[in-house]
């Protein structure tokens, strides 16, 4: 019995060395392996799998993207049959600009009872003026020039029947030719008259063209 106690006694040393080396390797390469994830979760390139493992790539990741909707075409004048489409589908909802107020003005006083076409060239005669330097600058100023627009009493602008059907096709042709997205055959014109008087100045002047009641002038 005391020879077997003896043995055991000789062992232990043995033993706890064998353990603590065991606890020291286990211990460095739990270090080593925490010291490795620390830096994979600092790196923008690190990829860690559902495994333990770490992996790494060594170049960037793309991911295709899904391709964009393309934009829709902004809608061209030539998408309209006829300048009464392109009016119909004129938002003219909105409050006007003080400018744009006079030029639908004008186009109602001067025009509201003639086609469309007439209509447009009226506005663009009043455009035509203001961006011309040889009237007032600025579509107001235009329509309020003395002795030019006979609905103009001391410089004062009548007000339009704002509820009426003529009052929004004057606002619609207004946007119409401020934007310039219909052709008129009076494009250029600076001057026109009714054709049932023969004033003196068109005789020095150049007729573009005649359109319901009014010759327009060049």
């Amino acid at each position: 019995m005391q020879l077997l106690i003896r043995r055991v006694g000789a062992l232990a040393p043995v033993a706890t060395m064998l353990f603590a080396s065991f606890v020291v390797a286990g211990a460095g390469a739990s270090a080593q392996d925490q010291q490795t994830l620390s830096a994979d979760q600092t790196s923008p390139m690190a990829v860690v799998a559902d495994q333990p493992e770490i992996r790494f790539v060594s170049g960037e990741v793309v991911q295709d993207l899904p391709p964009e909707h393309p934009e829709e075409p902004a809608m061209a004048p030539g998408d309209h049959s006829s300048l009464g489409a392109l009016v119909a589908a004129t938002q003219t909802s909105g409050e006007l600009s003080d400018e744009l107020h006079c030029l639908a003005q004008a186009v109602y006083f001067e025009a509201r009872g003639e086609p469309l076409a007439g209509q447009l060239a009226v506005a663009r005669v009043v455009i035509n003026r203001a961006d011309s330097g040889r009237f007032p600058a600025g579509y107001c100023a235009v329509v309020r020039q003395p002795a030019q627009f006979s609905f103009v009493r001391r410089g004062q602008i009548p007000a339009p029947r704002e509820s009426s059907a003529a009052w929004r096709r004057a606002k619609a042709i207004a946007l119409i030719a401020h934007h310039d997205q219909w052709h008129s055959e009076a494009d250029d014109a600076l001057f026109f008259h009714a054709t049932h008087v023969r004033p003196s100045w068109a005789r020095t002047q150049t007729a573009r063209a005649t359109i319901d009641r009014h010759v327009f002038y060049r």
